[in-house]
């Protein structure tokens, strides 16, 4: 099961991710096949990817002939039923990028075990579900790994490689040797839910939906603290309308469901209204800010000091999460720290961020609102306590 500089490779699901891991890949020299069981989306990536290669030309990061290149090593392939994944027969790698639900991933597993060759190796892009799950109907289900890139797939650098407790050893060596070589820096994560990103990040998005909840603060206002005075590139509600209501909360709800209903990652009511509502965020044009031309921007309550209750709250949370995932080995402390600056493009890694303002300080946060609250989401980990009690930092 080696995956090669010359390995055929397949991807199945013509969506925004799906095409991107197609472009990432003819960018690298395969030859691949982008399948999908409606023809208009293998148009649209089609489409896409020529758009794509024109602006690399006019940035001058491409010539033209190597933009066409890369356009004809791209082969479209309309699936309507099982029987049309045969084109899918020499892929020594098939990457499924299809939608994010258990049942139709098992399904197209399955039935891709019947046309590939022993030695292929089945990728899934799942951000959130079990890897194991996805491939228990197959007959080899060591040769099943997830794959996870991050949207958009041409730009993010980071990849998520997630074997599962059948994965084996050798396709887990040789997917991490792969994807390096495409120019992406690789993390390995246990087959948890969320992985490590999407895990760890939960709680920039709910604990500040509960701050919006609690009427502590506006969005604009939990926005412009975490953006202005803790750095992050985007604050969380305007990330949320970035990513699309519907998406963000459909992996809470799969992350809360996959650690059994741990109040850590309880979904939000308020979001779950606005997708029931369909504002599902830019791509709608309202989500928790209205998007409509004309429409007047909400202005931030500057004030500092409620600025500093907000990231105070919301840091606490996050590295506590991090230092769980650390503790209960969802990743190594390296790759935890890569994984959430260049997954998310957080502005420090979150366990050198806990040294920096103090593991005591750190616990104090949570303790306190855990008293006040009696609410075990702000449970603080065994290992921040432990490291609290010893005086030690979280890296050192």
């Amino acid at each position: 099961m080696a995956l090669g500089a010359h390995t055929l490779v397949g991807v199945v699901g013509a969506g925004a991710m799906g095409a991107g891991v197609a472009q990432v890949v003819a960018r690298n020299g395969h030859v691949v096949l982008l399948a999908d069981k409606d023809a208009a989306a293998t148009e649209r990536a089609r489409e896409g990817l020529v758009k794509a290669m024109a602006r690399e030309v006019e940035k001058l990061r491409l010539t033209r002939a190597q933009a066409d290149d890369v356009l004809a090593r791209v082969r479209y392939l309309v699936v309507a039923d099982t029987a049309a994944l045969t084109g899918l027969a020499e892929c020594g790698l098939v990457i499924e990028a299809i939608v994010e639900a258990l049942a139709p991933k098992q399904q197209l597993f399955a039935s891709l075990e019947h046309v590939v060759s022993r030695d292929a190796v089945l990728a899934t892009n799942t951000s959130s579900l079990a890897v194991a799950a996805i491939g228990a109907r197959c007959a080899v289900p060591e040769r099943v790994i997830g794959l996870h890139f991050f949207n958009p797939v041409a730009v993010m650098p980071l990849v998520e490689v997630v074997p599962s407790l059948r994965t084996g050893p050798a396709v887990l060596a040789s997917a991490r040797e792969l994807i390096a070589a495409w120019g992406k820096t690789v993390v390995v994560a246990s087959d948890t839910p969320g992985f490590i990103v999407n895990r760890i990040a939960r709680p920039y998005y709910g604990e500040s939906l509960r701050m919006l909840e609690e009427g502590i603060a506006d969005c604009a206002t939990i926005d412009w603290a975490l953006r202005e005075m803790s750095g992050f590139k985007m604050g969380p509600f305007e990330l949320m309308d970035f990513i699309g209501n519907d998406v963000n909360f459909a992996v809470t709800c799969s992350v809360f469901e996959g650690m059994f209903h741990d109040p850590r990652y309880r979904p939000a009511l308020t979001q779950r209204r606005l997708v029931e509502a369909g504002r599902l965020g830019r791509k709608t044009m309202s989500g928790y800010y209205d998007y409509r031309e004309g429409a007047p921007l909400p202005t931030p309550r500057t004030d500092r000091e409620l600025g500093r209750l907000i990231c105070d709250r919301v840091l606490a949370m996050l590295i506590n999460e991090a230092v769980d995932a650390l503790y209960l080995s969802v990743a190594s402390a390296a790759d935890i720290e890569v994984a959430m600056t260049r997954g998310v493009n957080y502005p420090k890694g979150l366990l050198a961020w806990g040294d920096e303002i103090g593991v005591a300080t750190v616990l104090g946060r949570l303790d306190a609102l855990q008293a006040e609250y009696g609410d075990d989401r702000y449970r603080p980990s065994r290992l921040l306590r432990m490291l609290a009690r010893d005086g030690r930092g979280i890296l050192a």
